[in-house]
């Protein structure tokens, strides 16, 4: 008889025996200057949102490079402060986007992306990336635009899907508490035997059970309190996977 499976906020499956795997304890600071009233009103909203969410599919696209062009960046963007932000998730579903004062605070911004983990990493092997991420502008806006739900995705102009921020669960801290000792870098995190046992039949258990992950300084320089942009900086200037993140409202 096959063990019932729940799909996890990371949307890997998740086997209901799994619940008693010794979990690292959580030491992450939390953010300098955080707002405690933002969580419960995010959490609400999300909410709100989260059914329709779930409900869209899964965008693969296809995401076309510049030719010819020259680099986003050639030097550091001035102005702006310094944050680690992460990539992670399971190959083949939605990535997750983890924004952190330090690699050692709690996030302060948390988003998921409508592209396949996988797929997204590979593009950042190739070349150029840029995301961005659009909403409505209201009359009389109040919100930060980093506490919005939910966002129109484009990736280099083509556009793949939503972006949907939401609150961090237990299963996202661990991932943060497990690389709050990197500072930058790529790799694989471990998982239990039982969500590897649990993510499919055959040989591919093992692979789909894999949460990959890459850590990065990012640059986050706000034009505006309707635009704030990322930008990936790749150390000492050497060339390397390269990503900008733009959100703006219209």
């Amino acid at each position: 008889m096959m063990t019932p499976t729940t799909m996890s906020p990371l949307g890997s499956p998740k086997s209901k025996k799994s619940t008693a795997t010794v979990r690292p304890e959580i030491t992450l600071e939390q953010p300098s200057g955080r707002n405690k009233t933002t969580g419960s009103k995010s959490t609400k909203l999300f909410r709100r949102v989260r059914s329709v969410f779930r409900s869209l599919p899964i965008m693969s696209p296809m995401c076309k490079f510049p030719v010819g062009g020259g680099r986003l960046h050639e030097n550091h963007v001035h102005g702006g402060t310094r944050v680690t932000g992460t990539l992670f998730g399971y190959r083949k579903t939605r990535v997750n986007l983890a924004v952190q004062e330090n690699p050692r605070s709690l996030p302060i911004l948390l988003l998921e992306l409508a592209i396949p983990t996988g797929k997204l990493l590979q593009d950042l092997g190739v070349g150029l990336v840029r995301i961005a991420l659009e909403c409505e502008k209201k009359p009389s806006e109040k919100t930060k635009i980093i506490d919005e739900p939910i966002w129109a995705l484009y990736c280099n102009g083509k556009k793949s899907g939503y972006g949907v921020k939401r609150q961090p669960t237990e299963e996202d801290l661990v991932v943060m508490q497990m690389l709050h000792a990197v500072s930058m870098g790529a790799g694989v995190l471990p998982v239990s035997s039982g969500a590897t046992e649990q993510s499919g039949g055959g040989g591919g258990g093992q692979q789909e059970g894999d949460l990959t992950y890459m850590r990065a300084h990012f640059e986050r320089v706000i034009g505006s309190r309707d635009s704030e942009t990322y930008y990936m900086m790749n150390p000492d200037g050497n060339s390397g996977p390269e990503l900008s993140i733009f959100f703006v409202r219209v």
